[in-house]
């Protein structure tokens, strides 16, 4: 499995400002285990994150310090990107919340489970 990151938001991760992310997940991913990222439908990146805590909560819970960890915004800006990636903004939505880190390709091999899914060539 991989997990998908608007190019803005792919900057922030890979340069560790975004180490958070909240979705709607109906199969969540696993604490523990290191994900191949993907910059859209088509294109996987080299880079990979390994999760470090995945919990539930409301959309509407997200305190100051989790906002930050979406990519250094406040309550309100986080709340216009998500209503710009959503286009709703439901308080009470159950979201599943990711914490991850940006591991080393060598590193993320050593005896731990990589998750990937098949390329698919890009479309011209």
């Amino acid at each position: 499995m991989t997990l998908m990151f608007k190019k803005h938001h792919l900057k922030m991760v890979l340069d560790g400002t975004k180490t958070m992310t909240r979705r709607v997940h109906k199969r969540p991913l696993k604490a523990g285990r290191v994900y191949q990222l993907k910059r859209d439908w088509y294109h996987m990146i080299d880079e990979r994150i390994k999760i470090l805590r995945v919990f539930q909560e409301r959309l509407g819970d997200i305190s100051e310090e989790d906002a930050r960890k979406e990519g250094g915004y406040t309550i309100e800006q986080f709340k216009e990107v998500w209503r710009d990636i959503t286009e709703a903004w439901t308080p009470d939505l159950e979201v599943t919340v990711y914490e991850f880190e940006v591991v080393e390709s060598e590193e993320s091999t050593k005896g731990e489970t990589v998750e990937v899914s098949p390329r698919t060539p890009a479309s011209n």
